[in-house]
């Protein structure tokens, strides 16, 4: 079976030849680049630029030259052997033969999360490297790898959020058909697999779009990196386009099962539809038949793109990053109360109590952390599958400054209960490479800008100005030590270690992992399956939370002491334990929980 997303743009393979277009409404000229040749486009009063071939082949490699002076790739190149500043390559999707002609997905209430940069997950740091660990990833019990954004980024090692050519999976770990068999192996193994996009921004080196199509910006709408993407304004139609295209190339073209879109409060959209709206909408009319699952990333907590329809089934977006359960875990087992976690340490039990029901913490609540900017919406009425839900994820480690796991941060016996109730709460649950044994690694920012000195020292000022504002790097001492990321070592540095997992205390945390994902599976999923009916949470003197979440198959409680006593409490006849941890014990239906202990039980439907 061949794959192959049609598009208005970019080099396409037709039946007169390989037809080349370009969008570039504030270009006076632009010629085709093709292998040596330089060729005249034609051109309509719309900005498009088009010219049809029949000398070009697959892997002919080609650009465009834009009035008269700059070469410049392709912004909907499939390939760049050559790095962002380098021709692109003429991609044949239809010479691939997929075999997974039977895969249509899996249902979302299975779905358990395992977030992986590709460079950092390896020791070979390719696509290839990441499928030979899959195997592993499905005997754990995960059912999804979600990676971090591949568009090409500058140089050979990134986050992969400074991308600029969103179509072409980075070179850097491997070719468009490597990525195509490591999405047919883990179908194959019964694994999905999500993709993180970037619709917000472009990164600092190599985006060539204000050369020739300055309206695809808009200064209307400032980001943190500069002038917004124009979705709302004169020419918006093709730059929504532009990124319409990118999320269906992906799943159609690829097979990808599902996207996580990046930061889309930071997509501002006068209009309407709202981008998103119209975005997910796109989606779901063109791909009917199989799962396709679309998660958001959205500081602004709006439930209004996360609701489900009389059969339970999503509308727009599947689910949301749930960066307030996380936040309030973080401030509840580290204490620390900087940065955005002021907005959760003056009463972390209380916002995760909230989140952990209701999936937002703030809901319509001033931030502290904003000077009382109100952030969110209501939620309570949203099923918890609408909330993905993580004790760690790569924002939360790399974005520290000397990028520690949690597991550096606190006792093993508070991690253990955190990691319990995450992987057995009805959220949908999400683990960062190496979580799952407590790697030693840490995960911190890293970039190459090798070939710009200059963007590469402002990187390095950068970072380290950003801890400025917090105390312990008011030291200039201190805030030197913080990695440079533009430093080859930085990256090496991150590299999970698989070679450390039979070794103490990482294989105990492995199996403990194995034992709460075969739980979730075997008591948790049929939960969720079912109707969900309402959740409720009470908060004690003692420092206890219980929350219940009720389905029309039965009821799933937590039960967590997080104070310095011993608190009590009585379990249901109707329901069982479990799991258990810190010495939690059950006698005679009574509960007895020392500090920092926490039961899960599973009630009968009534």
């Amino acid at each position: 079976m061949r794959r192959v997303h049609s598009m208005p743009f970019g080099a396409e393979i037709a039946p007169e030849g390989i037809r080349f277009a370009l969008w570039a409404p504030t270009a006076k000229d632009v010629k085709l680049v093709l292998d040596t040749a330089e060729l005249q486009m034609t051109t309509s009063d719309d900005g498009w630029y088009r010219f049809v071939s029949q000398e070009a082949r697959a892997g002919s490699r080609y650009g465009y030259r834009i009035d008269g002076t700059l070469a410049v790739p392709d912004p909907a190149s499939r390939f760049q052997p050559d790095d962002v500043h380098g021709l692109s390559l003429v991609v044949d999707p239809g010479t691939y033969q997929w075999s997974d002609t039977a895969w249509t997905g899996r249902a979302w209430e299975e779905t358990v999360l395992y977030e992986v940069h590709v460079g950092t997950a390896t020791p070979e740091g390719t696509y290839a490297g990441l499928m030979a660990k899959l195997e592993d990833l499905r005997d754990l019990g995960i059912t999804a790898i979600e990676l971090m954004p591949i568009g090409e980024f500058p140089g050979r090692r990134n986050w992969g959020y400074d991308g600029v050519l969103p179509y072409a999976p980075d070179a850097a770990y491997g070719s468009p058909d490597d990525l195509k068999r490591l999405v047919e192996r883990a179908h194959a193994l019964g694994l999905m697999v999500f993709l993180d996009v970037v619709y917000n921004h472009f990164g600092p080196s190599g985006n060539y779009l204000h050369a020739y199509a300055k309206t695809f910006f808009t200064d209307r709408h400032p980001t943190p990196w500069g002038a917004g993407i124009n979705v709302d304004g004169e020419g918006s139609r093709n730059v929504r386009d532009f990124f319409f295209h990118n999320a269906l190339y992906w799943l159609e073209e690829f097979h990808i099962d599902g996207l996580r879109f990046d930061a889309v409060h930071a997509i501002v959209d006068d209009s309407k539809p709202h981008f998103i709206e119209e975005l997910a909408n796109r989606i779901r009319e063109t791909i009917p038949d199989r799962h396709v699952h679309l998660v958001l990333e959205n500081e602004a907590n709006q439930a209004r793109w996360l609701g489900r329809n009389s059969g339970g089934q999503p509308t727009l977006h599947t689910a949301q990053w749930a960066d307030d359960i996380h936040n309030s875990w973080h401030a509840l087992l580290t204490g620390e109360n900087e940065g955005y976690y002021e907005d959760y340490a003056n009463r972390p039990l209380e916002h995760l109590g909230r989140a952990l029901a209701e999936g937002f913490a703030y809901q319509g609540d001033p931030s502290p952390h904003k000077d009382g900017v109100v952030r969110g919406e209501p939620s309570g009425h949203l099923t918890p599958t609408a909330f993905v839900s993580f004790l760690q994820n790569h924002d939360q480690v790399g974005n520290r400054a000397f990028g520690e796991r949690l597991s550096h941060l606190i006792s093993p016996e508070r991690l253990a209960l955190a990691q319990g109730i995450l992987l057995l709460s009805p959220n949908i649950p999400l683990i960062f490479m190496g979580e799952e044994w407590a790697a030693s690694t840490p995960f911190q920012f890293f970039v190459d800008f090798e070939s710009e000195p200059d963007l590469a020292k402002a990187v390095r000022d950068g970072r380290r100005g950003e801890f400025k504002r917090f105390r312990a790097f008011t030291d200039p001492e201190m805030s030197q030590r913080i990695p440079d990321p533009t430093d080859r070592a930085t990256f090496e540095g991150s590299k999970i270690n698989w070679s450390e997992i039979p070794q103490s205390p990482h294989q105990e945390f492995l199996a403990q992992t194995r034992h709460l994902l075969d739980l979730r599976q075997t008591e948790i999923v049929l939960l969720l399956k079912s109707q969900y009916r309402g959740s409720n949470y009470a908060i004690s003197s003692e420092k206890s939370l219980d929350v219940t979440w009720t389905f029309s198959a039965g009821t799933l409680r937590v039960l967590a002491n997080f104070g310095d006593g011993i608190v009590g409490g009585m379990m249901d006849e109707n329901t069982r334990l479990l799991w258990s941890s810190g010495g939690a014990k059950i006698s005679d239906g009574r509960l007895k929980l020392p500090p920092w202990s926490a039961v899960v039980m599973k009630g009968i439907s009534a």
